[in-house]
């Protein structure tokens, strides 16, 4: 196990962090590697229960706000957002939208390492591509449409699959309950260099009937009451992180009369210019809703 892995387990221990935060802090860590497809498609499944999907979203937006000496943060939380775009649930497109500045904002992403290699680059390329299918609804429905195949028949085919029916509710989340996380080996395409150790299988227990039955009548029977969940699963994120970063003020600053954290944006806000007439994304105020920045 290396440093940076053992660190990273100390911190969910300490934070206390949901098996999804855990996946997605997995997922888009400072390896240099990228996050393997079995994996990404496991936080995707995850995106279609309500409590899960705010854990995994909040998680996503703390990357995407982390600063420059964390590029790999940032880059992979892009490269995992482009994969539940396409093949999670249709609310990571809503949620997207919603705080399109964040995304924009990273097209002018900066940071250049030791070497004096450009790594913000990356960066920022994927944030372009990701705004453009954003805003071109056609062509994400239909690499939507192309991924899910693509999905499907490899989980029909045994290779790795979440080992549910997809759209489900994953038989194998318990909110708040911390799991063992697979070794990151397979990429995600072509963007990342190879791996130099040797990647190691994950398995998802299967669940018994009775488990099955609890989750089952755990689902939103109707669209009011998944609404509902929703929004008290985004409060309760609002809340945690909030109250973390109450406490790290504490600790940095000493107790204080109560100030509110700084939500400052470590990139420079300029909002990027659009060539298309009539787009709803031009009309994005710099007030919009965005996540709490905050360091997992």
């Amino acid at each position: 196990m290396t440093t940076s892995a053992l660190r990273r387990q100390v911190k969910n221990i300490v934070h206390n962090y949901s098996e999804a935060e855990i996946k997605v802090r997995e997922a888009t860590s400072n390896d240099p590697w990228g996050p393997s497809s079995s994996l990404m498609s496991e936080i995707a499944d995850l995106t279609f229960n309500v409590v899960a999907f705010a854990e995994v979203m909040g998680m996503v937006w703390k990357r995407l706000n982390d600063s420059g000496k964390n590029w790999r943060h940032v880059y992979k939380a892009l490269t995992l957002l482009d994969y539940l775009l396409k093949t999670g649930s249709e609310r990571v497109a809503q949620q997207c939208r919603e705080n399109a500045f964040t995304i924009q904002t990273l097209r002018d992403f900066q940071y250049v390492d030791r070497d004096g290699r450009d790594q913000g680059s990356n960066v920022r390329e994927k944030a372009r591509q990701l705004v453009c299918l954003l805003r071109d609804e056609d062509r994400l429905r239909q690499e939507r449409s192309q991924a899910l195949k693509t999905k499907e028949r490899m989980a029909g085919g045994g290779t790795g699959g979440s080992g549910g029916v997809y759209g489900g509710i994953p038989p194998s989340y318990h909110p708040g309950r911390r799991t063992s996380q697979p070794s990151m080996a397979v990429l995600y395409g072509e963007e990342f260099s190879r791996s130099r150790g040797s990647p190691s299988s994950f398995n998802s227990s299967a669940s018994s009937p009775r488990a099955a039955s609890d989750l089952e009548q755990a689902r939103p029977q109707t669209s009011g009451e998944e609404e509902l969940q929703l929004q008290l699963a985004l409060a309760m994120s609002r809340e945690e992180s909030q109250k973390s970063a109450m406490l790290d003020l504490v600790d940095i600053f000493g107790p204080s009369s109560g100030s509110q954290p700084p939500r400052g944006d470590p990139w420079p806000s300029a909002q990027p210019s659009c060539n298309s007439t009539s787009n709803p994304w031009d009309s994005v105020a710099v007030q919009s809703s965005t996540p709490v920045i905050g360091s997992p």
